[in-house]
C-alpha cells in the first residue's frame, strides 16, 4: 500500500476524491492492469466518474474496471461509453495528423508532433488516450510559412496547436532536439516525434506547468516510463537546467508513488529521491476539484463584464503550488509555496492588463478561456 493510502478516507479530507481517482487509474495504462483495490467502492467510483470524464481519463478507468466486480456498475458503463467514443475519434484524429504533416512538408516545413498521438500510441488500445487538437512544433524561422500552409483551402477542419520552437523543453539547441528525434509510421506518413528522453521531459514539464490537474497526464508519464528502451539516456534527460531536471525527477516520483509506475532501468539514486512534502498532497487536492479554468469557465474578460461570474473566475485561477512554482521557474524544495503563487498571480494579472486593449478591439469577450497566461502562438485550442 502506498503511503498516501495508509489513512482511511474521510468525508472531510480535501484529498478524498483525488485518492479515489488515483485508485481508479493506478496501472490502468497496462495491457492487463490489476483489479482496483477494495478501497474503491461502487459509491466512490460513481462519485469520481464526472471527474474522470472531465479530465479525459474515463476510458483508462474503464480499462481497469472492466474485469472486476466494478465493471458491471452503472458508472463503469458510462466510462465504457467514453472509451467507445474516444476510439471512434482516434481514427479521425490520425487522419488529420497525416493531412497536417503532409501540408507542412509540402511547404518545406518539418514539424515535430508532441503530446496527443505521440503518447497515445504507447497505450494498448487506441481509445484509451483521447486528445483534442494536434500539437505541432516548428522551427521559429519556419513559423510564418507553417501558418500560411495550415490556412490553405481544405485545412479548416484540422485543429492544429502550432508552437514556435520548444521552450518547455529547456534545451539550449533545437537542432539537437531534431537530431535526436525519431520517425514513427502512421498510415502512409512517417511522423516526426521527440526522442524518448526529450519526450519524457516534455510530458513532465507540460503536466507540471498546468498544475498536474489531469490524472491522465500522470498516466502519460507512467506509460512512457514503462516503455523506455534499453539504451535510454538518463543523464541526457536531466542535462541542463537544474531546476527543470528536478521537476522531471519529481514527476517520475509522482508517477511511481501515486500510480505505481515501475522504475525498471531508473538509476538507484533517482529511485530513492524524496519528493517535497507539499507535492503529492497538492496533486491529490487538485484531482479532487470538480472544475478547472482550462475547462469551459468564464474568461476574465467575460467575468469583468458579468460580475456574478467574477468570484468564480478568480477562485479557479488561483494557481496551485505546482503550477505557480514551475511557471515562475522556482525550485521543488521544502520552502513555502505562497510566494510563488503570489508571484504567478502578479505575472498573469500584468499580462492580462496589457492584453485588455487588443481583446476589446477584437471583441473577444467570450464566456470561455484562460486568464493571463501568455499563449504559445497557435491555430486551435489548448491541447490535451
Amino acid at each position: 500500500m502506498r503511503s498516501w493510502q495508509a489513512a482511511p478516507l474521510s468525508d472531510n479530507d480535501p484529498r478524498r476524491l483525488g485518492k479515489a481517482v488515483a485508485s481508479a487509474l493506478a496501472g490502468a495504462w497496462r495491457a492487463s492492469p490489476s483489479p482496483p483495490s477494495p478501497s474503491l467502492t461502487p459509491a466512490a467510483l460513481t462519485e469520481v466518474t464526472p471527474l474522470l470524464l472531465r479530465t479525459g481519463a474515463a476510458s483508462l478507468a474503464w480499462w481497469r474496471m472492466r474485469s472486476s466486480e466494478l465493471g458491471t456498475t452503472a458508472a463503469a458503463h458510462e466510462l465504457r461509453q467514453a472509451y467507445r467514443m474516444y476510439t471512434l475519434q482516434a481514427g479521425r484524429k490520425e487522419d488529420q495528423i497525416v493531412q497536417a504533416i503532409t501540408l507542412l512538408r509540402s511547404a518545406g516545413v518539418e514539424p515535430l508532433l508532441v503530446k496527443g498521438w505521440a503518447v497515445a500510441r504507447l497505450y494498448p488500445e487506441r481509445g484509451l488516450r483521447p486528445y483534442g487538437d494536434i500539437d505541432l512544433c516548428v522551427r521559429p524561422e519556419q513559423y510564418a510559412v507553417a501558418v500560411t500552409a495550415l490556412a490553405a483551402p481544405g485545412a479548416e477542419t484540422i485543429v492544429v496547436d502550432l508552437h514556435k520552437g520548444l521552450p518547455q523543453l529547456h534545451r539550449p539547441s533545437l537542432d539537437k532536439v531534431y537530431e535526436r528525434s525519431q520517425l514513427v509510421r502512421l498510415g502512409d506518413v512517417d511522423v516526426r516525434i521527440l526522442g524518448t528522453e526529450d519526450h519524457l521531459r516534455y510530458m513532465c514539464v507540460h503536466m507540471l506547468r498546468h498544475g498536474a490537474y489531469r490524472g491522465l497526464w500522470l498516466c502519460d508519464v507512467a506509460v512512457v516510463l514503462e516503455s523506455l528502451p534499453k539504451d535510454f539516456d538518463w543523464a541526457y534527460l536531466l542535462r541542463g537546467d537544474r531546476r527543470c531536471a528536478d521537476w522531471v525527477a519529481s514527476s517520475v516520483g509522482l508517477a511511481h508513488q501515486l500510480l505505481g509506475a515501475r522504475l525498471d532501468g531508473i538509476p538507484p539514486e533517482e529511485r530513492t529521491r524524496s519528493l517535497p512534502r507539499w507535492l503529492l498532497p497538492s496533486v491529490l487536492r487538485q484531482w479532487s476539484i470538480g472544475e478547472h479554468y482550462m475547462d469551459s469557465v468564464p474568461s476574465m474578460a467575460y467575468a469583468l463584464r458579468h460580475p456574478t461570474q467574477l468570484l468564480k473566475a478568480l477562485r479557479l485561477r488561483w494557481p496551485n503550488p505546482i503550477q505557480a512554482t514551475v511557471r515562475v521557474g522556482g525550485p521543488f524544495n521544502e520552502l513555502p509555496r505562497l510566494p510563488f503563487q503570489l508571484a504567478e498571480c502578479v505575472s498573469r494579472t500584468t499580462y492580462f492588463i496589457t492584453q485588455m486593449p487588443s481583446m476589446v478591439r477584437q471583441r473577444s469577450l467570450r464566456p470561455v478561456g484562460g486568464w493571463g497566461t501568455p499563449p504559445i502562438a497557435k491555430k486551435g485550442g489548448e491541447g490535451a
